[in-house]
């Protein structure tokens, strides 16, 4: 979801963002049920051009990447530092890790392929292309990647309006324009240099996948809570964004098309060994 930490933060900013990574699991069960899947032809084009088919899933959180990755033929192994999201996971069939991706272990355990969904922002993008380069096998690939949202604008100003009437100063900037496709472009150019910085990968190459979801008024606000600028509010003021928001989606009908761009910077390990 395109919540994202302020570039330079203050230290009273760090912690309210560290909060914020920390509140994606006060209810997994709504998380994986509302949040919108991966298109089909990333998962596709990662796994063909991955050497085989050992995946690590960094950020996995309840396993929704992951499971599609299994689809695909894969096995994965997941990184996942909020102990109640890889619960979730593991019940779904994932096998999971429970650990930063700074601080984890790999054991002498190596991949194919690195992924990584709506979670590399959370990692240290040195230290995490590091660690990645260190369990790939040659030639295998870490991948990060992100979904951009454009919501019609209806549905958008109202949730602008309100957002900001009731969290004015929220350290979190939540983009649904082309200034947002601007700050995850940022995103992208600061993953691949922390792979250039890392070293043992080849030039980071960038995708982009467009496609379309429809979300009725109920699917919009069952999402709408587990975004990271909302995770944390209060039960009031979320009935309040809740509200204002369903009520600009029953002016349009009831329903929108969501249109969405999935963003991707991916990158081969190099060396012989």
């Amino acid at each position: 979801m395109p919540t994202l930490p302020q570039e330079h933060p203050s230290e009273r900013e760090l912690h309210q963002q560290r909060q914020v990574a920390e509140s994606f699991g006060t209810d997994a069960e709504r998380y994986d049920r509302a949040r919108p899947r991966y298109p089909d032809a990333l998962v596709d084009r990662i796994v063909a051009t991955s050497p085989g088919r050992d995946f690590l899933d960094v950020g996995c959180g309840t396993g929704i990447e992951a499971r599609q990755f299994q689809a695909a033929g894969c096995t994965v192994l997941g990184v996942e530092p909020d102990a109640r999201m890889a619960d979730f996971a593991r019940r779904s069939g994932i096998q999971v890790d429970v650990a930063t991706f700074e601080t984890w272990e790999p054991g002498g355990r190596t991949f194919d392929a690195v992924v990584s969904g709506q979670a590399w922002h959370w990692v240290d993008p040195v230290a995490g292309a590091a660690k990645a380069a260190r369990v790939l096998r040659p030639g295998g690939s870490l991948t990060s990647f992100w979904h951009v949202y454009e919501p019609p604008a209806e549905v958008r100003d109202a949730f602008f309006a309100v957002y900001q009437r009731v969290v004015p100063d929220s350290p979190f900037k939540i983009q649904w324009n082309k200034q947002g496709m601007d700050e995850y472009r940022a995103m992208l150019t600061r993953a691949a240099d922390g792979m250039h910085q890392a070293g043992g990968f080849g030039e980071p190459e960038r995708w982009r996948f467009e496609w379309e979801r429809s979300y009725t008024r109920e699917e919009w606000l069952d999402l709408l809570p587990t975004t990271g600028g909302l995770t944390r509010l209060p039960a009031d003021k979320l009935a309040e964004v809740l509200a204002a928001v369903g009520a600009a989606i029953d002016e349009i009908g009831g329903g929108f098309t969501m249109r969405f761009t999935t963003v991707a910077v991916t990158a081969a390990r190099t060396g012989a060994s």
